[in-house]
């Protein structure tokens, strides 16, 4: 199969950019089709070989936008083509873009003064990407709505995935969920949920935090609702909150190569390299722009995966950095505005549930990174990193897996655990209610009784039984299974009518 348009621009000038998603082959069809995860092209269809101006303007067309490809190959494309094409066509919306996109990535003019007339064209057609706000390229009447900048932007492909979450509006059922609980209910409820976001946020990375650490760590969580843009300072302040040793506590970002490590020997051993340091400083102060001006532009979520994903890939700290981009998807749709009274939708509880979606959200960008890295192991303290690609791999970035993950997260956290805790609330106190009316059992004892038995489908062991046969008649321990099974029994045949109606 021959490549057309962008694979065959990334393969011909043997570009350091990641392939498309959807590459575009030449096959024996009789028009262009999406076959097999890629564009199946006519022959007749296909730009000439040779022509790169071609092979641009068939991908801008057919395929998108590919900012990481574009960036690359454009210093490469030959000035006087590009006017001879656009004096032949100066209204031509796809010749407008690329005479946009070559002045911004080569920094320098065209020897040509656009005639345009008629409407600006948008650079990411909105109805195939989620877009951002949009600023107005008045010599080409282009408008770039990007997911960021010309420096650091992300992608949003329009996936039935996403399109059907975010039809769902899954923040505005959170609301609406929220506002239906009774006060004491929605208190303990929204207490759990930063707890467990909390214990769940360093048990993905594998440790279990001290009372104190954990205890800070909610309180960062709380400060989520607090309106306050980032920043590099409050970053700092944020990473050194989650960390206790004193020597890994940063003062800015980092000033040297850090990089991921996954337990095996040598260089096999470093699974992800982030940008340079002089990279990740000029990357991050990109991505605070995003973070703090998307505004109603963008969807809170696609906001909140943009900026927490982003931050997690430029790695702007020497450690601290998994923790600290979980706490960016509660920042941003706090001050978007949507979660209000205290409320946090557990997001780390389920990523902990779904780790191997997660990890595989993030190696859809680290893999192909890493691949841009000679790797040299010196020995079991050093090893020396030369990066071999080009950093338009850490500029322009395919989010749309981050946003699909953290969109199935948002709706898991809200019906499975936020829903889930609630009703074991709900169930807790109608048994502790019923309980306390018949028997004087004391509150403790009473309140790890039930705990035990609703975690065990309504039954309490025989040898809890024995534990409280000298505190609590057995007339009553019966009595804490029969309420308990009621309700689930009851619960049970309520969900069973919803389901045939």
């Amino acid at each position: 199969m021959r490549a057309v348009g962008y694979e065959h621009i990334r393969q011909a000038h043997g570009l350091s950019a990641f392939p498309p998603e959807r590459p575009a082959y030449v096959r024996p069809v009789t028009r262009l089709a999406q076959i097999e995860g890629g564009l199946a092209v006519p022959a007749n269809r296909a730009p000439e070989q040779d022509s790169l101006l071609e092979h641009l303007l068939f991908a801008l067309k057919h395929e998108g936008v590919e900012l990481a490809i574009l960036a690359e190959v454009l210093p490469r494309l030959d000035p006087t083509e590009l006017i001879a094409a656009l004096r032949k066509a100066p209204n031509g919306a796809y010749l407008r873009k690329l005479g946009f996109l070559f002045e911004a990535f080569t920094g320098s003019q065209l020897d040509y003064q656009p005639e345009v007339r008629g409407k600006a064209v948008p650079l990411f057609d909105p109805r195939a990407y989620v877009t951002g706000p949009v600023r107005r390229d008045s010599r080409w009447r282009v408008d770039f709505n990007g997911l960021g900048s010309l420096a650091w932007c992300a992608t949003v492909r329009r996936s039935a995935q996403i399109e059907n979450l975010l039809r769902e509006d899954i923040l505005a059922q959170a609301a609406e969920f929220i506002e239906s609980l009774p006060t004491e209910t929605l208190d303990r409820a929204v207490q759990w949920a930063y707890l467990s976001e909390t214990q769940s946020s360093f048990a993905i990375e594998r440790e279990a935090p001290s009372a104190d650490k954990q205890q800070r760590f909610v309180q960062l969580l709380q400060q989520a609702h607090e309106p306050r843009e980032l920043s590099e300072a409050y970053l700092v302040e944020l990473q050194n909150a989650t960390i206790d040793n004193p020597f890994d506590k940063a003062f800015g970002f980092r000033e040297e190569q850090n990089y991921l490590h996954n337990g095996a020997r040598g260089a096999l051993g470093v699974s992800y390299l982030p940008p340079p340091p002089p990279l990740c400083h000029e990357l991050m102060h990109e991505l605070l722009e995003f973070a703090n001006g998307s505004g109603p532009a963008v969807p809170p979520l696609v906001a909140a995966a943009v900026t927490s994903f982003g931050f997690v890939l430029i790695h702007p700290f020497m450690d601290g950095n998994g923790r600290i981009s979980r706490f960016l998807v509660h920042q941003q749709l706090c001050q978007a505005g949507v979660l209000r009274k205290g409320l946090l939708l557990p997001v780390s509880v389920a990523m902990k549930r779904h780790e191997a979606e997660y990890l595989a959200a993030l190696e859809a960008f680290s893999r192909p990174a890493r691949e841009r890295w000679r790797v040299e192991w010196i020995d079991a303290e050093h090893h020396e990193f030369s990066f071999t690609g080009s950093e338009v791999i850490y500029r322009y970035w395919n989010a749309t897996p981050a946003v699909e993950f953290l969109l199935r997260m948002a709706k898991a956290a809200l019906e499975t655990d936020l829903r889930e805790e609630t009703r074991y609330l709900e169930r807790f106190d109608k048994i502790y209610q019923a309980v306390n009316a018949r028997y004087d059992i004391r509150g403790s004892d009473l309140a790890k009784l039930i705990m035990q038995c609703l975690s065990h489908h309504g039954q309490l062991s025989n040898n809890r039984r024995k534990q409280y046969r000298y505190q609590v008649p057995e007339a009553a321990l019966d009595f804490i299974e029969s309420e308990a099974q009621r309700l689930l029994h009851e619960e049970c045949a309520l969900e069973l009518d919803k389901g045939s109606e």
